[in-house]
């Protein structure tokens, strides 16, 4: 079974993250840049059916040489071969990416397609869905369960008021959200054989974004906060605070 697993890098979860001069970047200088932890669960699933069915496993992003670290930190979970789309992963336009990665997967076969249901930077979640627009695949999003078997699979995902089960042919497109499994930690033998791996780099064409970025604002300062009392005495007084003063009751 062959499976693929599209990533993006992106500024760490911890980072302490400063809007740039110019009001459309942040300053990437001390800034560590991970997969994207959507991504992760994608990583995992993949091994999972691996380890389950065999098969070989391919990991993809599209960047710069930054990017081989995210690639080597899948290498290191367990992932087979790595390939880096030459391009910039901060673009926001959804189709140019799509379209840049339809490009390239057209030449890599596969039986499942995984990636994050969305990216923790602009979670637009466009990528699966337009991928399989262009590609002309079944794609099954916010996916948390998954059963794979002989030339389909069966997935499950989260409905407002319930679950819905949707079966699929391969090949076919995977967007993992959290639930689906429990990602596993790279090993220490996996991160030194990540280092010494090549990375394949490969070329495909990319069009100018379609969407403009105006500027990056942060998020307005909190007020100050009241302390009116203590235990049920205070809610009288906090009642006329909420209707006189903040007016929302």
């Amino acid at each position: 079974m062959k499976l693929v697993v599209y990533m993006k890098e992106v500024p760490d979860t911890e980072a302490n993250i400063r809007i740039g001069a110019d009001k459309k970047s942040i300053v990437e200088e001390n800034v560590t840049f991970i997969m994207n932890p959507y991504d992760e669960y994608a990583v995992e699933e993949a091994l999972k059916i691996k380890e389950s069915k065999g098969g070989e496993t391919t990991a993809v992003c599209i960047g710069k040489e930054r990017a081989d670290e995210v690639l080597r930190s899948a290498l290191a979970m367990g992932m087979d071969h790595p390939i880096r789309i030459q391009g910039d992963s901060t673009v926001l336009d959804g189709l140019s990416h799509s379209k840049m990665l339809a490009e390239v997967l057209k030449d890599v076969k596969f039986d499942i397609l995984l990636m994050g249901k969305e990216t923790i930077d602009d979670g637009s979640k466009q990528i699966g869905p337009m991928l399989g627009e262009l590609l002309n695949l079944p794609c099954i999003t916010l996916v948390t369960k998954l059963e794979v078997g002989e030339g389909k699979l069966t997935a499950e995902r989260a409905v407002e008021g319930g679950t819905e089960v949707v079966e699929a042919s391969f090949p076919c497109i995977i967007t993992a959200q959290k639930g689906l499994n429990e990602p596993r930690y790279p090993s220490l033998r996996g991160k030194m054989m990540a280092k010494k791996a090549a990375i394949e780099v490969r070329e495909a064409a990319s069009e100018e974004s379609r969407v403009k970025l105006v500027s990056i604002q942060y998020p307005p300062a909190r007020g100050e906060s009241k302390v009116v009392g203590e235990s049920v005495e205070a809610v009288p007084e906090l009642i006329r605070l909420l209707r006189e003063e903040s007016k929302v009751i």
